[in-house]
């Protein structure tokens, strides 16, 4: 049986090669909470970044693959750098890696590897690993660009629904192809047709995802309301592919095949494609303000943050018969109050969530003793403090 206080998926072992400023390490867990504290620089946001890593995409730092290796190998088809883990989801142990492999005409490649064998693509980990991230670096997400909402949009959409990755992928190729193809020809009406299909088919699935998870998102919030010290948030799908593809329903893939080919001059002459989901934003509003999340405190835009990342793990905790996600939690002390921090650590063991949190002052998770895995991390080399008996 489960103990208390024990998580349904949670990683109980990482292992890393060559990886950013790690040599090489070897770590248990239990399937508990995980704290990571120590100064800058120590190497805590690392193990997050390697973690984050086990699911489709390019991780919590968004980095170019090449750029996590430590140093360069020796030989073609050995790792450039790999991350391994032992994966336990509801009891049942997965052992997953992947890492960057040199081929033998010079090119990288990612290798991704469960249970031993070769796993084809990093989509497959996204039936198995389901992880939400907060950085730093998303404390400004409400008042930049549209692409980093976008982005934290498409991980949670990634957690409903596994071929979420693959319907980005196809869309953002036939695009690029399209673009491609618009900007040096030849300008073949059936190949730039047959383009804007494989657009539009795999664009009106991840519209329909990402609404179908907002509406999830927003049904939790809303039951939310006020209870804890969280803001309650109220998230839209904003963009004219967006209202496009709700408009028109069943015929949502023809619409918009036929949007994309009326579009072909314009687009040509911007050299992108002007109209389509690459170009959807995810609007918040703080509900009991009223006001934008852009016009809110950076306080209260972390807050509605938390609000948001809690509301998912909470609704796909929900959908996979209470087994909530890996949160990933980097720097997450720094920016919340007493009141909030503590009510962010109860809202984790209530969840039944293997968060991994990192921040440099080991006193703001007192909290979390005897309740927590907590790791000293001092170059690159986290230390597990004993717990008092």
């Amino acid at each position: 049986p489960m103990g208390e206080n024990t998580a349904r998926l949670a990683v109980t072992r990482l292992m890393l090669t060559n990886f950013r400023s790690y040599n090489s390490a070897n770590i248990s867990f239990g399937a508990r909470p995980v704290v990571l504290a120590g100064p800058n620089g120590a190497g805590k946001t690392n193990l997050l970044d390697a973690i984050s890593l086990l699911s489709p995409g390019r991780g919590l730092r968004g980095a170019t693959l090449g750029e996590h290796t430590r140093r360069g190998p020796a030989m073609p088809g050995e790792a450039l750098w790999a991350v391994a883990a032992s994966v336990s989801q509801d009891g049942e142990i997965f052992e997953i890696g992947t890492g960057l492999v040199l081929n033998v005409n010079g090119g990288e490649r990612r290798q991704v590897r469960l249970n031993g064998a070769a796993a084809g693509n990093a989509g497959t980990l996204a039936d198995i690993v389901q992880m939400t991230w907060l950085t730093p670096a998303m404390d400004r997400l409400f008042i930049e660009g549209a692409g980093g909402r976008r982005r934290l949009l498409d991980r949670l959409v990634l957690g409903f629904d596994s071929a979420h990755a693959r319907n980005t992928t196809h869309y953002e190729q036939a695009m690029r192809e399209r673009t491609r193809l618009l900007a040096n020809g030849p300008r073949d009406p059936a190949w730039l047709g047959g383009l804007e299909k494989e657009m539009a088919e795999a664009g009106v699935a991840m519209t329909l995802a990402r609404a179908d998870v907002v509406q999830q998102l927003n049904d939790v919030l809303a039951a939310r309301g006020e209870a804890g010290a969280f803001p309650a948030a109220q998230l839209a799908l904003t963009g004219d592919a967006d209202m496009l593809i709700h408009e028109n329903g069943e015929a949502a893939v023809d619409s918009l095949r036929e949007k994309f080919e009326r579009m072909r001059i314009r687009d040509a002459e911007a050299g992108r494609a002007t109209f389509g989901p690459h170009r959807s934003d995810l609007a918040v509003r703080h509900t009991v303000k009223c006001a934008p999340a852009r016009e809110c405190s950076t306080g209260e835009q972390k807050a509605l943050l938390v609000s948001i990342v809690l509301a998912h793990a909470r609704a796909l905790s929900v959908s996979r018969g209470g087994r909530a996600p890996l949160l990933l939690l980097d720097e997450i002390a720094a920016h919340l109050d007493g009141e909030r921090r503590a009510a962010l650590f109860e809202e984790i063991i209530e969840l039944g969530a293997q968060a991994w949190m990192t921040g440099t002052d080991i006193e703001m998770f007192d909290a979390l003793r005897g309740r927590a895995d907590i790791f000293e991390v001092a170059d690159s080399t986290p230390r597990k403090i004993a717990e008092a008996a």
